[in-house]
């Protein structure tokens, strides 16, 4: 079996000259069959080159109206002048040669950045960079200035060059996939976030930008697609330029060293050619997701036969071109599948994102947990009994002020007096009004963040990972795609309907990911990386269902999707409060095992405890209460993420005095994040869960730097 991370070539033998690690550097690995792969990688080339012309023949016949060679033939000599020929002219040609620049961008990127983190799971997705770059356009439409491409381009690229500058940056190279997975994970988060708040705060400047931000080919005209191409043309020349470098580089950085070669100059360089690829593809079709994944995972497998294919001037076209059959293969079959009409629709991304995950899923349970991810300094730290105390008083303490101020504050503020009143029966018609929709509101705010606080303990717990959250084990994604599909199906469905359907999604989620990671009993790695992938799939099908049944109202979608009270009554928030009455006295009863397990992997068995039904117990736990929370006030980030680590930074690694501590720190979290959501815009609203991850960014990125720094 595979490892999920790049091989390097053998290290150099000691004090090599520099015309002998040069040599071994650019030798193809075959030997004697230089004439033979040579032959291969020809029949390869010749086989992709026609793949593409097929897919682009089928690609551009697709539409409302039929097109033969001969119009096509006339669009591209500019001689077309009947009105079939202007829509194949302004609308479908551009979309293929959209297809065409994208997929080689998208392709070439992830070739670059998955040699340079020597990670096989890097790509623009991962490392956060099509988020930041979608977070900068976002940013700029939102306060109402619209650029030309150029421009465009260049925002785009600056806010994906500080994602991927954060992203490796606070992931150590070399340091395996799950930590640059997570990193990227979380920070992708965050910054979804941040551009769901500004499309909800901004809707009339942002106008279609939900559906964008899924990726979409569609084109108006070729302006774009002319002013960034040349672009994209010469970062691709740049990256090949840099390939005997990134071949040296793969010797390891003292071989590279001996040579000459700068390890930190030549990644940098890389990098920053990697990222402008990437941006020019967000700016021409929005983030197209997990392609800069799958391309260079399609070119590895062939090098498996043709080994001359991995070296970096062959590997980089090769993963454009492979780039190019995925973006164009996955729009093809788009339109195939849901006709022409909702082609235009449905973001190509949609697809590529769906087939990334399956690529992700399947490097994940062909890898070997290595069994080297350990916890932070939190986890072994050791704190006094007084130390406890008070830090629960603080946080009761803290948690009842959040609780009144949110009662009080809102679009309406309230007196003491008047909850009183409200309590005894003798308030006014406007107050009871008030506190009858807005009581029911903190209650939901307070008991979802202690159960996904809850939850997120118990799942860095068994990850023995101080970065998972309950979101990574694709529970959340599965709540949504049960909540949105019910809710497509049936538009009046009742709560009780969509929650039960959203826990049946977390539960089937839950087991597939359960059931892929069973392999070895449930290790740590391959369980977070199976999760990660199953919840982009979960998150793809999600986004399909809001453009294929009301592509017009993404903003009503999105705020379920960022979390939010609203509406909430006291009969729906009942089932977290049932999971947290049942699940709490349990954990408290296995709160002994939970802390052998956050150790190490051989201690549980030395003590005879039986690690993979353990596991598949306590995550159990917390799928209930992830599911319970997502049915009640959908989807919030970042909760499952700080509050378990912040409780164990208080407290100790004792769960016994962990879980409390997070379930206040969770509560409290939540219920002051849904305050400011309230209380800020009044009487508009922001989701609970995008104030979250606003406040949960910030603290994430410090834990990154001190775990890397500790690491």
């Amino acid at each position: 079996m595979s490892t999920p991370t790049l091989q390097r070539a053998p290290e150099p033998s000691p004090a090599p000259s520099d015309r002998d690690a040069e040599s071994r550097a650019s030798r193809p690995s075959d030997g004697g069959r230089r004439g033979g792969a040579g032959g291969r990688m020809l029949v390869l080339a010749v086989l992709a080159l026609l793949g593409v012309a097929v897919l682009a023949l089928v690609h551009v016949s697709q539409g409302t109206a039929s097109v033969d060679l001969g119009a096509v033939w006339r669009a591209i000599t500019g001689s077309g002048t009947s009105q079939a020929d202007a829509v194949l002219i302004d609308s479908r040609l551009p979309r293929l040669v959209a297809g065409l620049v994208v997929g080689c961008a998208l392709g070439a990127s992830g070739a670059a950045l998955q040699s340079v983190s020597r990670n096989v799971l890097a790509s623009p997705d991962t490392l956060a960079v099509n988020a930041g770059a979608y977070l900068a356009v976002v940013a700029v439409a939102a306060f109402g200035i619209s650029l030309p491409a150029l421009p465009a381009g260049a925002t785009a690229f600056i806010g994906g060059l500080i994602a991927a500058g954060i992203v490796l940056g606070l992931s150590r190279a070399g340091s395996g996939p799950i930590r640059l997975v997570l990193a990227g994970s979380a920070l992708t988060l965050a910054f979804s976030g941040l551009s769901g708040m500004l499309i909800l705060l901004r809707a009339q400047e942002t106008t279609g930008l939900f559906a964008w931000g899924n990726g979409s080919l569609a084109q108006i005209g070729m302006q774009a697609v002319n002013q960034l191409a040349p672009v994209a043309l010469l970062a691709l020349i740049g990256l090949l330029v840099l390939g005997r470098r990134l071949d040296i580089l793969a010797l390891g950085d003292d071989g590279a060293a001996v040579v000459g070669v700068s390890p930190r100059g030549t990644r940098s360089i890389a990098v920053v050619l990697a990222v402008l690829l990437a941006a020019v593809a967000v700016t021409i079709a929005g983030p197209i997701g997990f392609v800069g994944l799958c391309a260079p995972a399609i070119v590895r497998l062939l090098g498996a036969r043709v080994p001359g294919l991995l070296r970096h001037r062959a590997f980089i076209p090769a993963s454009a071109v492979a780039g190019v059959l995925v973006v164009l293969g996955a729009d093809v079959l788009l339109r195939a599948v849901f006709g022409a009409q909702a082609g235009v629709a449905v973001p190509t991304g949609i697809v590529t994102t769906v087939v990334g995950a399956v690529v992700l899923v399947v490097l994940a349970y062909r890898s070997r947990d290595s069994g080297s991810t350990s916890s932070s300094t939190a986890f072994a730290r050791v704190r006094s009994r007084r130390a406890f105390v008070i830090t629960l008083i603080v946080a009761v303490v803290g948690v009842i002020v959040a609780t009144i101020a949110a009662v009080l504050l809102g679009d309406a503020r309230l007196l003491l007096g008047d909850v009183a009143n409200w309590v005894t029966g003798n308030a006014g018609r406007i107050v009871t009004f008030v506190l009858d929709s807005r009581m029911p509101r903190v209650v939901a705010a307070l008991l979802a963040g202690a159960a996904l606080a809850v939850a997120g303990t118990v799942v860095q717990a068994v990850s023995r990972n101080p970065l998972a959250e309950p979101g990574i084990l694709g529970v959340v994604g599965g709540a949504g795609v049960g909540a949105v599909g019910i809710l497509t199906a049936v538009p009046l469905a009742s709560f009780w309907l969509v929650g039960g359907a959203s826990l049946a999604g977390a539960a089937l989620a839950a087991a597939l990911v359960f059931g892929l990671a069973a392999r070895r009993g449930l290790e740590q790695n391959r369980l977070v990386l199976i999760g990660v992938g199953v919840s982009a799939g979960a998150s793809a099908l999600v986004s399909l269902l809001i453009v294929l049944t009301d592509p017009y109202n993404g903003a009503k979608a999105l705020v379920w999707l960022s979390g939010s009270t609203y509406g909430r009554t006291f009969p729906q928030v009942l089932p977290v409060l049932v999971a947290l009455a049942v699940t709490l006295p349990i954990l408290v009863t296995m709160r002994r095992r939970l802390d052998v397990i956050g150790l190490d992997a051989d201690t549980p068995r030395l003590l005879g405890i039986r690690l993979g039904s353990t596991r598949l117990g306590l995550l159990s736990i917390a799928v209930v209460l992830t599911a319970a929370a997502v049915a009640a006030v959908g989807v919030i980030g970042f909760v499952g993420l700080v509050a378990p680590h912040a409780a164990r930074a208080l407290v100790g690694q004792r769960h016994v005095r962990v879980l409390p501590v997070a379930a206040l720190l969770g509560a409290f979290l939540v219920c002051v994040a849904d305050t400011i959501g309230r209380t800020v815009i009044a009487p508009a609203q922001i989701p609970v869960g995008l104030v979250t991850a606003v406040i949960g960014a910030p603290y994430f990125i410090w834990l990154l730097w001190r775990s890397r720094r500790e690491g």
